[in-house]
């Protein structure tokens, strides 16, 4: 497999909102037909409305959102630094999932993935409580950067993933049976993946790296192939399963993530920086299918 045959037409990139600080956690909501994504220093969510074009805010003071996903339910589970937990959107209501563990408090939760069978997957670095712009001081209460998983109300809350440094993007490939975590460390800017086990994940090794100068991965996607699309400085890079590296997307913004969406799934929707764009591709996510 080639990157044509993922993108018929790579140049056809095409921005379709702008105006953002930090552009980040774009999850496209197939019932109301719209895109919404985090301005994270903006404190505000934002939506696109395919229908008309027009560009929204959702929602205003937000407590520094960042990354979402769809829950079973079409609800949206999403990430606050601020409240330094896990919620959940259902119709504007917004409610906990996750806040705390072992009687301390989350970092900072960053990207969130929801597997078939309910069940909540987040990252949590500290860039919430260490960026002046992206959320409140705070402490790492339990002194460490883990990937958590729970149950769909938060019950089973339990590290899954204790050997990265600065864990962020994260996806299931379509058996759900691997879990790829983008590393944003400088140190080890990777992608390692996981074998799941239920409730475990285990034997993990790197799956892939940047090139010099794209930086450190930050949100990643799995299409329905099995090839791992990862944000970069540069635009997007596409790796096959096994590892190799299939193309990239230039974008002129520091892309943060990215998502499937569209109506039939195939639009790749990028939040890079201030704006967001948008691409036709032949492939879907491997979690809508």
């Amino acid at each position: 497999m080639q990157i044509t045959d993922l993108i018929p037409d790579p140049t056809a990139l095409e921005r379709i909102a702008t105006g953002s600080t930090w552009a980040e956690g774009p999850c496209w909501i197939p019932e109301t037909r719209t895109l919404r994504w985090s301005d994270i220093p903006g404190d505000r969510i934002r939506q696109w409305h395919a229908a008309t074009g027009d560009v929204t805010d959702y929602a205003t003071g937000v407590e520094f959102t960042n990354g979402r996903t769809l829950d079973r339910d079409g609800s949206v589970v999403q990430c606050s630094h601020g409240l330094r937990r896990v919620e959940r959107d259902r119709d504007g209501v917004v409610t906990t999932i996750a806040d705390g563990w072992g009687g301390v408090r989350l970092n900072s939760p960053n990207d969130v993935v929801v597997a078939r069978d309910g069940s909540v997957w987040f990252t949590d670095p500290a860039y919430g409580i260490t960026q002046p712009r992206e959320g409140h001081p705070g402490e790492r209460e339990y002194g460490d950067h883990w990937v958590f998983r729970c149950g769909p109300s938060g019950e089973d809350l339990r590290p899954v993933v204790l050997d990265l440094d600065e864990p962020n993007g994260l996806a299931f490939d379509p058996s759900e049976h691997l879990l790829y975590v983008a590393s944003s460390s400088a140190e080890e800017p990777v992608i390692r993946v996981y074998e799941r086990d239920g409730v475990r994940v285990k034997n993990g090794r790197v799956f892939a790296r940047l090139d010099a100068g794209e930086g450190v991965p930050d949100g990643i996607r799995v299409d329905v192939h099995g090839n791992v699309w990862s944000s970069s400085h540069r635009g997007v890079v596409v790796f096959a399963p096994d590892g190799t590296r299939l193309g990239d997307i230039p974008v002129p913004e520091v892309v943060a993530n990215l998502c499937f969406g569209g109506d039939d799934g195939t639009t790749l929707f990028l939040a890079a920086t201030t704006s967001v764009y948008r691409i036709a591709t032949s492939t879907g996510d491997a979690a809508q299918r």
